[in-house]
């Protein structure tokens, strides 16, 4: 009885060539590349996002100040002061410890001109009646800009993102 022997082929599956049983360095390599670059569009995009939402974020913890500010002025029938220093990238409500912008974000105030207390540096005065100097604070990060506005007769807050675009 003759004797039967499997062959064994190291190159993949039985009847394939050996070139077209595996993948090549350059193949390989091509496909570290691609993988490589989404990975990098990747994480820029989900850094972008979180930009995003931080500013959002520190947007609303400023308006939450300037409306703290604006009702201490009028629970205790006395003028209060939001401050705003761009230097230090600070904002302070009345009566509160300042507060200090995250990384990667400038603050600016536009305000009445006896309310400035430096070259970057000012505050928007809230009276007993609810009404104020008026002004606004301007965040930004990047191309991204959010506008705290205060209107002088009302002393109404307002946010608004990117007005210009």
């Amino acid at each position: 009885m003759p004797s039967q022997t499997m062959r064994f082929r190291p190159s993949g599956a039985p009847g394939l060539s050996d070139r077209a049983s595996g993948f090549s360095l350059l193949e390989l390599i091509l496909v570290m590349a691609m993988v490589g670059l989404l990975f990098t569009v990747v994480t820029v995009s989900v850094s972008r996002s979180l930009t995003g939402a931080e500013i959002r974020a520190a947007a609303s913890d400023l308006l939450a100040g300037l409306r703290h500010t604006r009702g201490q002025a009028i629970i205790q029938r006395q003028q209060q002061v939001f401050i705003v220093d761009a230097e230090a990238r600070t904002w302070q409500a009345a009566g509160r410890e300042p507060v200090q912008i995250p990384e990667g974000m400038d603050i600016t105030i536009n305000t009445a001109r006896s309310e400035l207390t430096g070259e970057r540096a000012g505050g928007i005065r809230f009276y007993p009646d609810g009404a104020s100097t008026g002004g606004s604070v301007v965040l930004t990060a990047g191309e991204r800009e959010w506008h705290v506005s205060v209107g002088w007769l009302t002393g109404e807050i307002g946010i608004e993102r990117d007005p210009q675009v």
